[in-house]
């Protein structure tokens, strides 16, 4: 990863208060342990919550490296939408993951 793209996953962090974009839940950055202390979690249960860089449009689909375009989401989250045949896109994933928190 560039290290701009990585500032602005910092940067999308830090705007978002710490959370995934997608699902709301603490994500971390750096320093898993003190995340996994401070949370709470498994070591197993703290992978899955590290912050990635998410394209809200994907490069591939003329998305640039810009703070309108990059969000911090969980490696769940971000795999998920990416994995599906015609990935959603983010504002729809958004909301089914919210709707699911909320059951």
């Amino acid at each position: 990863m560039s290290r701009s793209l990585a500032l602005l996953r910092e940067s999308a962090l830090r705007r978002q208060g710490g959370t995934c974009f997608y699902c709301g839940l603490p994500i971390w950055d750096v320093e898993p342990e003190s995340f996994r202390r401070r949370v709470g979690l498994s070591k197993g249960q703290v992978t899955p919550l590290r912050a990635t860089a998410e394209h809200l449009i994907a490069r591939q689909d003329g998305g640039r490296d810009t703070p309108e375009s990059v969000v911090a989401a969980c490696i769940h989250c971000n795999r998920t939408r990416h994995r599906c045949k015609r990935p959603m896109g983010p504002l729809v994933l958004r909301e089914r993951v919210q709707k699911r928190r909320e059951l």
